[in-house]
């Protein structure tokens, strides 16, 4: 008993050290076991974050970049605030997402300077071009004009008359080119009666003959004002007439209101669609700038033309396809009364004095003064060979005599008489309002 006694004595440390060292093992094992969770733990989250960015860096690629572009050749606001949202909303604010912000806005930066660029580019050279071409159109009408007047043969005067008319809607294409451009339409400075100002715009379009004009129209436009009418009104009648069958007419109508003089404008084409239409009212509205590098294909100046003239003189041009009297679509211009101005009160001429009458010839049976010049219907004067001389006249004291017009004479204008006689009269109720 004794020696079992002491044994048991002498173990005693060393088992109290054994278990002491069992129970650090234990806890050391616990700790790394809760260590290496911990571990896992953050592994999965990088795992997951990296995984985030790389999904980020692809939505960057494939959808924040290319609705940047798109927003940019479209024009549809802040195109970086609008596409500009992170795919995973746990990295908004952090140095990813800024960081691809920062790739937004230099991409949106670098695409606006380039389209700056262009754009001015392409303004510059549709500019040069036209004013280039310009010229050459004035000296073909010139040339046309002096043809007129030096050829009598009717035969010539109608071969010559559809190419006259050919350059001036050449001249009226590049003439709204160059006011795309930033260019001056130019300006008459007389004023012009307002069927004048009508009638101008349908001598320059190519179905002149079905469109269909008021028989009077009691108001006059202010001289600097008439040539960006004259140009708006043949590019809606243009627009008019190419979109309804040649077999329909293109009815205009003048209905004076309060503050403005209204142009309407009707045709009898299929109408459009509802984004067509909302397209075209962009179009002539003017709010926006006219942008080269962005006209469809083929390119359409027309209406672009009308919303800048109607935008820098004070016109208002309107769309619609309710109102249209042949179910189609009707254009409206509005001259406010400011562009308006009195009629010219004509000024009586002093009857000229007959100083040394000389009695006509007997077979002609005519007084001296019918012996001047003959009138044909138009109300030109017609050319003939006399056959005794013209009596002479002195001018009485107030104002000299009126002098017969020169044997060439209004012949251009003949001509253009001639031309539009095949157009369509006017209906009595096309008389404007009162």
């Amino acid at each position: 008993m004794t020696l079992i006694h002491d044994v048991a004595l002498l173990a005693l440390p060393g088992c109290a050290a054994a278990g002491g060292a069992a129970v650090h093992f234990a806890r050391s094992a616990a700790r790394h076991r809760k260590d290496a969770g911990v571990a896992n733990r953050r592994a999965t989250a990088a795992e997951r974050a990296a995984a985030a960015r790389d999904e980020e860096a692809v939505h960057l690629v494939r959808s924040r970049l290319p609705a940047l572009v798109y927003a940019l050749q479209q024009g549809t606001g802040n195109p970086v605030a609008t596409y500009g949202a992170v795919l995973h909303q746990a990295l908004a604010g952090t140095t990813t997402d800024r960081v691809f912000q920062d790739v937004l806005e230099q991409v949106a930066a670098a695409l606006s300077e380039a389209a700056a660029r262009s754009e001015g580019a392409a303004r510059v050279a549709a500019q040069a071009t036209t004013k280039s071409l310009q010229p050459l159109g004035y000296e073909l009408q010139a040339a046309i004009t002096k043809l007129l007047e030096a050829e009598h043969d009717p035969k010539t005067l109608e071969l010559v008359q559809p190419i006259d008319h050919a350059g001036s809607q050449m001249a009226r294409r590049l003439q709204i080119i160059g006011v795309l451009t930033g260019t001056w339409p130019g300006r008459l400075r007389d004023d012009v009666p307002l069927l004048d100002a009508l009638r101008g715009g349908v001598s320059r379009i190519r179905d002149y003959p079905r469109v269909r004009v008021p028989a009077a129209v009691p108001f006059h436009v202010a001289g600097r004002f008439v040539e960006p009418l004259v140009l708006m009104l043949a590019e809606l009648m243009d627009n008019a007439a190419r979109s309804s069958s040649p077999k329909t007419p293109v009815e205009v109508s003048v209905l004076e209101a309060h503050n403005t003089v209204s142009i309407e404008i009707h045709d009898a084409g299929p109408g459009m669609t509802p984004e067509v239409l909302h397209e075209a009212r962009r179009r002539v509205s003017g709010a926006e700038p006219v942008q080269f590098t962005n006209l469809a294909n083929p390119a359409a100046f027309g209406l672009l033309g009308v919303g800048v003239l109607a935008t820098k003189y004070g016109f208002r041009v309107s769309l619609d396809l309710e109102h249209s009297r042949h179910g189609g679509a009707r254009a409206v211009v509005q001259v406010p009364r400011s562009m308006l101005v009195p009629a010219p009160v004509p000024q009586s001429e002093p009857t000229p004095r007959l100083a040394a009458p000389h009695p006509a010839p007997a077979a002609s049976g005519q007084t001296p003064h019918q012996q001047r010049y003959e009138v044909g219907p138009d109300g030109l004067p017609l050319r003939r060979r006399p056959s005794a001389p013209a009596a002479q006249w002195e001018p009485g004291p107030a104002a000299p005599a009126a002098a017969p017009p020169p044997p060439r004479a209004g012949q251009a204008l003949a001509a253009f008489v001639q031309g539009t006689r095949s157009a369509p009269a006017p209906t009595p109720n096309e008389e404007p309002s009162p």
